[in-house]
């Protein structure tokens, strides 16, 4: 069976990618990742960004797109990622004011729900990238990331699990991915200096990567490894030629 390819999400370089995002484009085609997960068009229209994509034959992962972009324009969405051949589209992140109980993550719930029944129509997938605060207990128990797994229509909505935020909440990322293995699609493989905390480079932290490299080439639905370090303590681009060459020196990549 081939390892799951493994790109990189670019808001790890959007520092340099907003100076010059072509060179970057280039810079990690030659590092050897396969695709990109974009946060953004780098200032791009959709045509030319698909046309520097295929130049350096590199696939689009996934996009990270914001809830409000789609409460704006769903359609505009879902023709944008059909034009870039990119079939999985991510929310990020939730603000503070739609996450505050059980009752709001029931309704990000069904928002997700209709959002991801339309992008399913035209033949993507709507996913949803969490962070540690999804984790925290809401009134009834349950934490805020189960909420959503258990009110969302797997038909309609996956899920993109960052495995250092799950480390950072106290979870274990194996364990977590193992229980919830026929809705997670995607993984952000970000590892963890155990010292501070800090984001660290795939393969220097205390993240538990060959277990879960394992299990996402052993269950056939997850479909890329991203890379991502949100903030990194020497060049951005440093560090992903770091985390790309361990990956490939474990046969990951």
């Amino acid at each position: 069976m081939p390892n799951v390819p493994v790109s990189v999400q670019m808001y790890t370089l959007r520092d340099d990618a907003e100076k010059n995002f072509a060179a970057i484009i280039k810079k990690v085609a030659e590092i050897g990742y396969t695709g990109v997960e974009l946060a953004g068009h780098g200032g791009l229209s959709v045509p030319d960004l698909r046309i520097l994509l295929e130049d350096n034959n590199l696939k689009v992962s996934g996009s990270h797109v914001g809830l409000d972009a789609f409460e704006a324009d769903v359609n505009k969405i879902i023709d944008e990622n059909l034009e870039l051949g990119n079939a999985s589209v991510i929310v990020p992140y939730l603000a503070d004011e739609l996450r505050g109980s059980a009752d709001a993550y029931r309704k990000i719930a069904e928002k997700l729900n209709l959002y991801g029944e339309k992008v399913a129509a035209a033949g993507l997938t709507l996913g949803y990238h969490n962070h540690d605060f999804e984790f925290k207990p809401q009134d009834g128990g349950d934490y805020g990331l189960k909420i959503l797994i258990d009110n969302t229509d797997p038909k309609f909505v996956s899920f993109e699990l960052d495995t250092y935020w799950v480390l950072v909440a106290g979870h274990d990322p194996v364990a977590f991915i193992a229980s919830n293995q026929s809705r997670i699609n995607l993984l952000h493989i970000k590892d963890r200096n155990p010292e501070d905390g800090s984001f660290a480079e795939v393969g220097t932290g205390n993240l538990p990567l060959d277990a879960i490299v394992a299990l996402a080439n052993a269950g056939g639905r997850v479909k890329w490894l991203v890379v991502e370090q949100d903030v990194c303590k020497n060049a951005p681009i440093d560090a992903v030629t770091t985390s790309f060459n361990n990956l490939k020196a474990r046969g990951y990549a």
